[in-house]
């Protein structure tokens, strides 16, 4: 776009090297999760969000989290956690009870049944973000993808720590 309309005044536009930056990014954001979807369900029969959901879950000592906590972690919506959970839990993978703490406010636990399928399906996974992400860039490229992802996220979500 060359911003000849009069709305477009004051509009900073990408210089071409943004422009190819971002279309790179944009390029990674859509064909990516593709790839790790595909490769998840082919596998495990578990989509990438109920995988990172899981593995959220495994990740603490009692394989349980607060929703909201949950949430938070994967990088979405209470209310995409909510349904996601809702399909885990009709497969024997999560169960849902209130918080000791605070019976208003709703734990996600991973069954044993949930741990298992999650760690038959870690190999896969990390062999598949190996191939398409870790392998194919420098150390040098890893440390400045974190960065950039922290920065971008922190942009993004600023109440989340990254």
């Amino acid at each position: 776009m060359t911003g000849d309309s009069a709305e477009a005044e004051g509009t900073r536009w990408l210089t071409p090297e943004e422009l190819e930056a971002w279309m790179a990014l944009a390029a990674m954001l859509f064909k990516l999760p593709g790839v790790l979807d595909y490769q998840l369900q082919r596998d495990s029969g578990l989509t990438h969000f109920e995988y990172v959901v899981m593995a959220g879950l495994s990740e603490t000592p009692d394989h349980a989290r607060r929703m909201s906590d949950l949430a938070g972690f994967a990088n979405g919506s209470l209310s995409r956690l909510s349904h996601v959970v809702k399909r885990l839990e009709k497969r024997g993978f999560v169960v849902r009870r209130p918080d000791a703490e605070d019976g208003r406010i709703t734990v996600a636990e991973l069954t044993d049944a949930g741990y298992e399928q999650l760690v038959a399906a870690a190999p896969g996974h990390v062999a598949t973000v190996r191939e398409y992400v870790i392998d194919v860039l420098t150390p040098e490229q890893l440390r400045q993808l974190k960065a950039i992802g922290d920065q971008v996220h922190r942009k993004v979500d600023p109440g989340r720590p990254c």
